[in-house]
């Protein structure tokens, strides 16, 4: 039985993500969530952390699933809409600033 669960929108680039990302894809659910907790990224360890307990609530909820049985099948990173901002410089010209953010998407399956 495979379960899924994804946060969009996240303020966070999607290259920053994807490296946590990789990281955690093929492990078991408790030892990525192991590896996310101490991880020194903390922000965007932080929201892998919860996207993958809520997978892993989702899985307990709608199916009679044991969560010590999960693995991480599928992780995908991808990029949201890039907030334009602008930052005043030098002789009245102004400087590009680009927001990024990214979406991710977790898929979960048992042993």
């Amino acid at each position: 039985m495979e379960v899924s669960a994804k946060v969009s929108f996240i303020r966070i680039t999607p290259r920053k993500m994807g490296l946590l990302a990789d990281e955690v894809r093929g492990k078991g659910i408790n030892e990525a969530l192991t590896y996310l907790r101490f991880s020194p990224r903390k922000r965007t360890a932080g929201i892998l952390f919860r996207l993958l307990k809520s997978a892993a609530a989702n899985a307990d909820h709608n199916g009679k699933v044991d969560v010590d049985t999960l693995v991480v099948k599928r992780i995908l990173v991808g990029q949201g809409p890039t907030l334009k901002r602008f930052r005043p410089r030098a002789k009245g010209s102004a400087f590009k600033i680009n927001k990024k953010t990214s979406h991710v998407s977790v898929t979960l399956s048992e042993r």
